[in-house]
């Protein structure tokens, strides 16, 4: 009984220590008064004044924008690497192939967004491109660690599938991409899901980065907000931050839910399959018997 209080106490806790402060945010988005610290009533005063603020609001758009491109790149590069790591396992160069994949989770920021900051003005001194840094090189740059962590995903769901259900398919004459596409993809449908949502949390939230590659006009939000928090937080920033956490919990939700709904429509179909080929075999048995005394 202690055992489990104190469990349940730690939990609490960390629960408590994770949303407690979004949950204040969210609060202090519908104070009343400038002064962040000072509470002045309720109002939605601040929620009303973002459609005036046409800079914060873009950067916003242009987060988002960043973040969508990166979790649909993140999930294709990482989804074919982790693909590569789990069934192709001997070529040459695979541990080397293995590390650089990895290599951007444990390499710094400031270290990644100063290389990649060299390599484009290199590329634009000797090919012309690109011309001026912006969404576009924000947008490789947070696919370059993004991949990473959903290869990481990936490759955990791939090691864990039944290497039969795809042999079989092949086996009936189905093509290698067929198979990839029709049976392989669905399985590992949650975590592509999951790693896509990561890569959109990390490149909503990444400021060193985009702070090396950006270039005028580009600025995302954590450098917005980074800028004002230094001459002190503005109440929009909180009504801000509330919005994107009620928008990141909605596609959250809705991600869980069809994927539950996903994975538990796939049991269903392999247990009615399983049942049905149990009673395919029972059957066989009952009309052989039945032939043996017609033959005779």
């Amino acid at each position: 009984m202690k055992r489990f209080r104190f469990s349940s106490l730690m939990l609490v806790l960390g629960l408590l220590f994770i949303y407690l402060p979004m949950l204040i945010l969210v609060i202090y988005s519908f104070n009343a008064s400038k002064l962040v610290t000072v509470w002045g009533g309720w109002s939605i005063k601040w929620y009303v004044g973002l459609l005036d603020n046409s800079q914060l609001m873009g950067s916003v758009v242009r987060s988002l924008e960043i973040a969508c491109y990166t979790a649909v790149a993140a999930v294709a590069l990482g989804t074919l690497a982790a693909f590569v790591l789990t069934r192709i396992t001997r070529f040459k160069g695979r541990t080397l192939f293995g590390g650089l994949v990895t290599a951007p989770l444990v390499m710094p920021e400031v270290i990644t967004g100063l290389s990649l900051l060299l390599l484009f003005v290199a590329m634009a001194q000797m090919i012309g491109w690109p011309q001026e840094r912006g969404i576009v090189t924000i947008w490789i740059a947070h696919t370059t660690f993004c991949a990473a962590y959903v290869a990481v995903v990936v490759s955990a769901r791939l090691r864990e599938l039944d290497l039969s259900i795809e042999e079989a398919a092949m086996d009936l004459g189905a093509r290698p991409w067929k198979v990839f596409f029709l049976i392989t993809i669905p399985m590992i449908a949650p975590s592509l899901a999951a790693g896509g949502m990561m890569s959109f949390a990390l490149s909503l939230d990444d400021l060193v980065l985009a702070s090396f590659v950006s270039g005028p006009g580009s600025t995302t939000l954590p450098m917005e907000v980074f800028s004002a928090v230094r001459l002190g937080v503005k109440p929009e920033i909180n009504a801000v931050a509330s919005l994107i956490l009620l928008a990141v919990s909605i596609v959250t939700f809705m991600v869980w839910f069809f994927s539950r709904r996903a994975e538990e429509s796939r049991k269903r179909a392999i247990q009615q399959a399983i049942e049905e080929a149990a009673a395919d075999s029972w059957k066989q048995p009952d009309v052989r018997r039945a032939q043996a005394p017609e033959a005779a």
